[in-house]
Formats: structure tokens, sequence, C-alpha cells
């Protein structure tokens, strides 16, 4: 496994799916497009109450700058062939622009930018073993 630094924009692809560890640790993905002309997918893995604004701040369709660990791991795919997937475990994220409203239901222009603070990673990294996906 590699595990670089990386700052990454793109489209929310699908809503946030958020889940619990069994330290019962929110963990939450979701996916973004990074190439406006094709359909390049990465990953992110939030924890912790980055797992939790994520959830609720993010959604389908938004822009998005996303920071975390870059990692590429081999999973094994159902007809059992091996796939590499490119990840990022989230230590902060923007939300650029919204493509509906926020939960409190107010609108996001384009110039407003939603930003949350970084949370220190060793406070809620979990083993591979404890995500529930």
């Amino acid at each position: 496994m590699s595990i670089a630094k990386a700052v990454l924009s793109g489209i929310v692809y699908r809503n946030p799916e958020k889940r619990f560890t069994g330290n019962n640790i929110p963990v939450t993905s979701f996916s973004i497009n990074i190439d406006e002309k094709d359909t390049s997918l990465v990953r992110v893995v939030a924890r912790g109450n980055n797992a939790e604004l994520a959830e609720q701040t993010i959604s389908k369709g938004d822009k998005v700058v996303v920071e975390g660990r870059l990692q590429i791991t081999t999973i094994q795919a159902e007809d059992g062939t091996e796939k590499k997937v490119t990840e990022i475990d989230l230590s902060s994220f923007e939300v650029i622009s919204s493509s509906g409203s926020t939960p409190q239901g107010s609108k996001t222009s384009d110039k407003e930018v939603v930003k949350f603070s970084e949370v220190e990673m060793d406070d809620v990294l979990v083993g591979e073993e404890e995500i529930p996906f």
C-alpha cells in the first residue's frame, strides 16, 4: 500500500453513505469525479467528526475540495479479480458550490465556501478490519 498527501477537487458522484465501526466510530464514504470530460472516480473515506460533517453537508452534485492521505488499495471484485482502488482518507474538505440545499434548507452560492477545520486523524483512525465496507 502506498500513502501520500493529496488535495483534489471534483463533483460528488453519489450521496455520502454513513456506517459505524465495531467501536461505534462513524465512517462516511462518497465518490468524487475529478475529470470534467470523463468519469474518473476517487473514493473519499471520512471518519469521526469529519464523517458526521460530510454526511450532513455534502450531497450528490456538490463541487468539493478534499484533502487527505492518498491510498491505493487492492480489493477483490465479485467476479474474483483483483482491482486497485484509489481512496482519500479525508482530513479536511470544503464545499465550493452546492447542487441543492444544505440541511438547514439554505442555498449555497458559487461564491460562498463552507470550510471545516482539520481533524487530527490519530484520534479517529481504526484498523482496516473495523471498516464496515
